[in-house]
């Protein structure tokens, strides 16, 4: 490279924030701790930490398997949904009761398109039961059988467009992390509140103890001491730079915050988890399990939803609600 071209290159004006940086940075300081601003090289410190996670968030949403029509058709015919369902009248009373799906369907943007996209999640458990099993041409009684079965089947974020679903998902992704973050400070803004509170006990007790001396005068001392050096590496770990040199590391590393594993279970129609071998009945069924700052687990896909079965859900639902406030 000649000269004159260092020259240039070196004169060119700086390329434009990245829209979503900037953004994203705005909600870090309002999320996290306004005081973060104070810190020194706010935006440069954190551009790379924030780009990384924003990435990753990406991925997260990008590798969400899906849109899987979730219908009585559906019901018949896909394992994975008559595995989420106990009945196909449990999808209607899913849609119903979402709150999300009354919010949606009461917006002019749920006009756009006859069916819907939205992320389904749904805890996945197991029972202990006794059954019946086939061997060859007996048929035993009471055999230990574990059911697979899901509860708490959630929509959320109910979008026409695809697209706009996987945007707004990459948002709330990026935001569970902030709020992971945000727990962490509270927890220790409220060890720092103990703290001062135990060290004020202390010192009330130091002082009648003022007159006298011995191991008892020596232990407490020593205690107000500990409580004292565990109050300044606080106060020194919520001061903006640190705080700031934390959350980059953290943002570079999210996965033990938020992430999907993938699960795989066979079972056949009854939910019964049995041998893929045993029967050409028995369905492997294969989903992601997203873990939360909370570290529950839930089976997470995204969902397509036809806007007429779902207004006629919750108009089912509101009828219900009617009757029983009658009676």
């Amino acid at each position: 490279m000649s000269l004159f071209s260092a020259v240039a290159n070196f004169l060119k004006p700086a390329p434009p924030p990245d829209p979503q940086l900037v953004d994203a940075l705005a909600r870090v300081a309002g999320r996290v701790d306004p005081m973060l601003r104070a810190a020194s090289h706010f935006d440069h410190r954190l551009a790379t930490p924030l780009t990384h996670a924003l990435g990753y968030c990406a991925g997260l949403v990008d590798a969400l398997p899906g849109p899987i029509a979730v219908d009585r058709q559906s019901f018949a015919s896909d394992p994975l949904v008559h595995a989420l369902f106990a009945t196909a009248d449990d999808i209607n009373q899913m849609l119903g009761r979402s709150q999300a799906v009354r919010d949606f369907l009461s917006s002019p943007a749920s006009c756009q398109a006859d069916h819907f996209h939205a992320l389904l999640v749904a805890r996945h458990q197991e029972k202990q039961q006794l059954g019946m099993k086939r061997r060859g041409d007996l048929i035993e009684n009471d055999v230990p059988q574990r059911v697979l079965f899901f509860s708490n089947q959630t929509l959320i974020a109910p979008q026409c467009d695809l697209g706009d679903l996987r945007e707004r998902l990459r948002g709330m992704a990026l935001e569970s992390l902030l709020q992971t973050f945000q727990a962490h400070l509270d927890a220790l803004r409220h060890e720092r509140d103990d703290l001062r509170a135990d060290a004020s006990v202390e010192r009330t007790y130091l002082t009648v103890l003022h007159a006298t001396s011995g191991r008892e005068i020596e232990g407490c001392t020593r205690h107000l001491a500990e409580l004292d050096a565990r109050l300044r590496q606080i106060a020194d770990t919520l001061m903006p730079d640190p705080l700031l040199d934390a959350l980059g590391d953290f943002l570079l590393k999210p996965e033990p915050a938020l992430r999907l594993t993938p699960f795989s279970i066979s079972v056949d129609r009854l939910g019964v988890v049995r041998d893929p071998t045993d029967d050409a009945s028995v369905q492997t069924l294969h989903f992601p399990e997203l873990s939360t700052r909370d570290q529950r687990l839930h089976l997470a896909m995204l969902v397509r939803i036809s806007r007429a079965e779902a207004l006629e859900a919750v108009e089912t639902m509101r009828d219900q609600q009617r009757r029983f406030m009658l009676i």
